[in-house]
């Protein structure tokens, strides 16, 4: 456990060093938040949401892709560093390198979509949808990739069981596909809803990242463990940056590259029940704002006053950095119980 931790602080440090310069240079080439005219999936105005999210016109966007670039490098040069000190390289699969492969595969590609939309915002002035790609695009683009991801995990890593608490293992064959299909879309479109306070996401995800690594280093899984490691060095310096007031933001890059990686991390530690969990304030973000939109377009009125639920906090008279306080802690005590659950299957 020592070296990852030590693995941990490296990534930070040098996370920490580069993001300085790459805020500056955000600012040099204005890759900066948009005044936004926003629209829901159904094309229509969100006039709320724009209100709240003004204030945070002109600061930096993207920070994602740099956590993104210096997490692949990191990890990608730490095996041979791992290789040097006699450190064994554990795997709970049959095939490493596909782990590898689907790990990489999943971070880099998500952060490619949102890297596009990013760029349509800032440069390219496109105003579909959520202010850059169609709803519909993106999500094809996301179920694309969410689907050959699912097709790795069950071909190559033999991956088609679901444990239940209480109940045990269940093998569902070939339906794992649309299941796993299912769960990393819908974690990286939740994680991106999620995405819209000050420290709100990242920390969430610190603090569930953080129970994965327990249960990774519990089956000795080392590819995980160091992967999460490192993300978590990068995440912990980026939040720095990212608590209010921010001084840069994730973007679409980083929002929809890390839900999607975290859902698949969760696949990988084979504790199916505990990722939505152990995620479960990103689950809840995004169950409220799919059924807002479902009785916007089907009973013709909203269940609350808006969505998803932070938003509705705000609305309500709640300040920003008590909902993300508070958010952190309902994180803390949902990964205890899904360690537990974790633990139990």
């Amino acid at each position: 456990m020592g070296y990852f931790i030590g693995i941990l602080l490296v990534s930070f440090i040098v996370n920490s060093l580069t993001l300085i310069p790459y805020i500056n240079l955000l600012y040099r080439f204005k890759i900066q938040r948009q005044k936004q005219k926003t629209k829901d999936a159904f094309n229509r105005p969100t006039p709320i949401f724009d209100n709240y999210n003004q204030k945070k016109t002109g600061i930096p966007i993207g920070g994602g892709l740099l956590t993104i670039v210096n997490v692949t490098i990191l990890f990608l040069i730490s095996f041979p560093i791992l290789y040097f000190f006699w450190v064994p390289i554990t795997s709970i699969y049959n095939n490493p390198g596909s782990e590898i492969k689907i790990l990489l595969f999943t971070f880099l590609s998500f952060g490619l979509i949102g890297l596009y939309d990013d760029i349509n915002k800032v440069f390219l002035g496109k105003k579909n949808g959520f202010f850059g790609l169609r709803l519909i695009h993106k999500l094809a683009l996301e179920i694309i990739l969410s689907v050959l991801i699912s097709f790795w995990l069950f071909s190559e890593l033999k991956i088609s069981i679901i444990n239940v608490p209480f109940l045990g293992v269940i093998d569902v064959g070939i339906f794992y596909l649309i299941f796993a299909s299912f769960v990393i879309t819908a974690f990286a479109n939740a994680y991106n809803i999620t995405d819209g306070l000050d420290g709100l996401a990242a920390g969430i995800l610190m603090i569930a990242l953080s129970a994965f690594w327990v249960i990774s280093h519990s089956i000795l899984d080392t590819t995980l463990s160091l992967f999460i490691a490192i993300w978590l060095g990068g995440i912990i310096a980026f939040l720095y940056f990212n608590i209010h007031p921010a001084r840069i933001f994730l973007g679409d890059v980083g929002a929809l590259s890390f839900g999607a990686t975290f859902a698949v991390i969760g696949l990988l530690l084979g504790k199916t029940f505990s990722l939505p969990v152990i995620g479960g304030l990103f689950v809840i973000e995004i169950a409220t704002s799919l059924f807002q939109l479902l009785s916007k377009k089907y009973r013709g009125k909203k269940i609350m006053s808006v969505a998803p639920l932070h938003l509705w906090l705000q609305k309500n008279g709640w300040n920003e950095t008590t909902i993300v306080f508070r958010a952190w802690l309902i994180g803390i005590i949902l990964a205890i119980l899904g360690l537990w659950l974790a633990f139990l299957s």
